[in-house]
């Protein structure tokens, strides 16, 4: 018998090459994999809830009988279906109901017993189950679907919960010996963590919620463990390479900073001080800069591309979008800095591009801001000293890896306006050093947020009318292009239509989206900045870095589709001067999630709060996107709920790297097998040899 990694799933018995298919699209391919397809939530069967205990609002699980079933259409709603079953057990009677599922009534019949799960709640006088999970049991299901802590799985199409858990069981029993445990034996006993085959067994089918907790632990541990390993390898590999040695004091930094039309915060101050540190040493900078929207995280950036040209080298400049490459671009050239600046993007006349390739090439550009079009195979550095990347998370892992490459191990400073607690920024990002600006410029006043319901929307507009009439600009933000009736939505292009000849008529609007040309979006940009416009109606391609001091109002339409560090960035475009400003949310928050937002949102400034805030309602691998961070490796683990486990497993990952950093021991082999066949890519980058 094949090891289960190596056991494609149609082996096992009741699967087969076409059902087989059915797992592939839930990610289950092997039978490790199907072993690693966790419950999603379990049912305590040994004690069910009766009829009569059943209180409003609370979640139970009821055996009980069916008596009857029927399908009615409702009165209000036309084409809408209700299915309803009534049940009973030797307590009472209780009905449950299910919507716009008629395929319902063929699966129950009179006289079966069912297991139900839902939540009890009021229908009139009387308690009602609504849309609950249920599930056929008979007497042949004792074992493992009644009389115990029994799982509930995200089901492959065409299996049950029934034949799940009997899939499941049928490889744990034929496989488990065959499992090899990836953690070290020293780091299990260290931290007083069960093996794999039993957190497995328990994790499928717990004894008790103590095995559960137990395999629970083992796994979210495991995962973390992996998770940090790559990063620890990174880290060592990055220091072991040589880098450059920059010039940290000299005349173009101090100029520069002296040059600037307003002091340094301390923050700025001390991280500037943590980049010189870094450029003046040997091992090449491996640096985050956190800071909230408009802190100055361009100007502390500016400061390391100084010290790198005077030291002789180039400096790279890369960020998401062609409009905030313009906007530093413009910056500087108003600094009347000594440097040679070029802007590299997308839409760069040809010709202009050859030039500016043969001029990067020979080293007659110091900093050169761009787009993605930096990472174009035609542009080469002569000497790339430093790479600066703005907004990393709107790139790739791969992008980020590019730019680099086209020095001789040049630092390396990334940036994000997307804060996040520092402690799990380290966890994060742990092949990173990691700086923090948290203070904003003085004399910003703090930014008035405000929720208004969509029927309270002529307020919003009325506020906006006052600032414009004070000589002020706005913006109205819409979510979408184009009007969607499905999602019933206002779009950006019929809105702008509207308010320009209706409730705005009597001001200059101007329209900006994703579809317009580079060209189009510049003039648009370049007409608000010089207040040839007075309110820009846009979609979210405002949302990084446009930085336009007179604009001191954002109404922000549909507010609840926007994710809550999304609608932080928005309102950063606004506030950025000494005058007061205000940001509207005008939405219909219907679901708790987008009612948690909005009140986040009017209660929070601070950006670290708000990513916290963002953190728990959308849960770290969205927030953290997981195609960039491998998050999709933790199926289980949660680095919110258990930063202890996390913190452990970075250290015993660091720790180990420091005494094996080739994992090339004897004793490291099948760790260094499941690393590989977690991270086959990381075999390349990170050289484990």
């Amino acid at each position: 018998m094949s090891a289960p990694q190596d056991t494609s799933v149609q082996y096992l018995k009741g699967i087969g090459p076409k059902r087989a298919k059915a797992f592939a699209k839930v990610g289950v391919n092997t039978v490790e994999d199907l072993l690693y397809y966790f419950p999603r939530r379990y049912e305590d069967r040994r004690n069910f809830a009766t009829i009569a205990q059943l209180k409003e609002k609370e979640v139970y699980t009821i055996k009980a009988e069916v008596l009857s079933v029927k399908e009615r259409r409702s009165f209000r709603r036309r084409g809408f279906s209700i299915t309803e079953a009534v049940v009973k057990d030797a307590s009472g009677i209780l009905s449950c109901v299910w919507f716009n599922q008629s395929y319902i009534k063929e699966y129950l019949k009179p006289g079966e017993s069912l297991v139900l799960y839902g939540k009890a709640e009021l229908y009139g006088t009387k308690l009602q189950m609504t849309n609950p999970e249920f599930e056929e049991v008979g007497p042949e299901d004792e074992f493992l679907n009644v009389g115990r802590i029994v799982p509930v799985y995200s089901q492959a199409a065409g299996f049950s919960q029934r034949s799940m858990r009997q899939l499941i069981k049928g490889a744990l029993d034929a496989y488990l010996s065959k499992i090899q445990d990836c953690l070290p034996f020293d780091i299990r006993t260290r931290n007083n963590i069960l093996n794999l085959a039993q957190s497995l067994l328990s994790i499928h089918f717990p004894e008790s919620e103590e095995a559960h907790k137990r395999a629970y632990e083992r796994l979210a541990f495991e995962e973390f463990f992996f998770f940090q390993l790559p990063l620890a390898l990174r880290k060592l590999n990055k220091r072991e390479k040589e880098g450059i040695v920059h010039k940290v004091e000299g005349e173009l930094v101090e100029d520069y900073i002296s040059g600037l039309p307003f002091k340094l915060t301390n923050a700025q101050n001390t991280v500037i001080k943590e980049i010189k540190a870094d450029m003046s040493a040997s091992a090449a900078m491996q640096r985050l800069l956190q800071g909230d929207v408009g802190s100055g995280k361009t100007v502390v950036a500016m400061a390391a591309a100084m010290i790198a040209i005077q030291s002789g080298y180039q400096a790279a400049f890369m960020v998401p979008t062609e409009i905030l490459a313009k906007q530093h671009f413009e910056k500087i050239k108003d600094q009347k800095s000594r440097i040679k600046t070029a802007l590299l993007t997308g839409s760069s006349d040809n010709k202009e591009k050859q030039k500016l390739y043969n001029e990067i090439k020979e080293g007659k550009i110091g900093l050169i801001i761009g787009t993605h079009a930096l990472l174009e195979e035609a542009v080469q550095f002569k000497n790339l000293g430093l790479v600066i990347i703005d907004e990393q998370h709107k790139f790739g892992v791969g992008q980020r890896a590019l730019l680099p490459k086209k020095g001789a191990n040049p630092d390396v400073l990334i940036m994000t306006a997307t804060p996040i607690p520092r402690t799990l920024a380290i966890t994060i990002y742990g092949d990173l050093d990691i700086s923090v600006i948290n203070e904003l410029p003085p004399g910003r006043i703090p930014i008035k947020t405000m929720h208004y319901a969509e029927n309270k929307r002529k307020e919003a507009f009325r506020l906006a009318r006052e600032e414009l009439e004070y000589g002020r600009q706005a913006y109205i933000i819409y979510p979408v292009i184009e009007e969607s009736y499905a999602l019933d939505m206002s779009g950006a292009k019929k809105m702008y239509e509207e308010l320009k000849s209706g409730e705005f008529k009597e001001f200059k609007l101007g329209l900006i989206h994703g579809r317009l040309k580079e060209l189009a979006q510049d003039k648009v940009m370049q007409d608000f900045k010089n207040k040839k416009i007075d309110l820009l109606i846009a979609t979210t391609v405002l949302e990084v870095g446009i930085d336009i001091p007179n604009a001191t109002c954002m109404i922000i339409e549909h507010a609840h589709r926007f994710g809550l560090s999304q609608l932080h960035q928005l309102r950063g475009r606004i506030g950025r001067s000494n005058l007061a400003s205000f940001c509207i949310l005008v939405s219909s928050a219907k679901t708790p999630d987008a009612g948690a937002r909005m009140e986040a949102m009017v209660k929070y400034a601070d950006g670290f709060r708000i990513a916290e805030e963002d953190l728990k309602i959308r849960g770290p691998g969205e927030f953290f996107g997981r195609r960039q961070h491998g998050l999709s490796e933790l199926k289980i683990a949660n680095p919110l709920t258990q930063m202890h486990l996390l913190k452990k497993a970075r250290e015993e990952a660091l720790g180990l790297v420091k005494q094996d950093p080739r994992l090339a021991e004897r004793a490291h082999a099948v760790l260094k097998a499941g690393l590989l066949r977690r991270f086959p890519e990381y075999e390349k980058l990170i050289m484990v040899g």
